[in-house]
């Protein structure tokens, strides 16, 4: 069996992040839930992921917040944004810094986020 994606899920709903850990979980993920921006950056310095799955709206620091700070740490990890926030502005701004995807909760399949991550795996 193919060794798991190890993903970090940066979500504050806990009916979400139960939902989503399910989903990925079922695709051979390792995941690991934060459930603010504070606690994303403190597992992203503590552990390696292979991708992070980031919603915009959160407590103590917001999505933005937290892609500003990869950015400044010149951290690699993808980063894609799950969010509910749906305008073209919040998407520009999250691609400006540095989200390799931007996908909209309720207007997204999971299963187009979980192929959209194994595309930006190595093979």
């Amino acid at each position: 069996m193919a060794t798991p994606t190890v993903l970090l899920i940066v979500e504050d709903e806990a009916t979400a992040s139960k939902a989503l850990r399910m989903k990925f979980e079922k695709a051979n993920f390792q995941i690991t839930i934060a459930g603010d921006g504070e606690q994303a950056l403190s597992a992203l310095k503590e552990k390696k992921f292979d991708v992070v799955l980031l919603d915009l709206v959160l407590p103590k620091k917001d999505g933005f917040e937290v892609l500003t700070e990869l950015q400044q740490q010149k951290n690699t990890t993808p980063v894609i944004v799950l969010t509910n926030l749906g305008t073209d502005n919040d998407a520009e701004r999250a691609k400006s810094l540095g989200a390799k995807g931007y996908f909209v909760k309720s207007m997204t399949p999971m299963k187009d986020v979980v192929d959209f991550i194994h595309t930006l795996l190595p093979a």
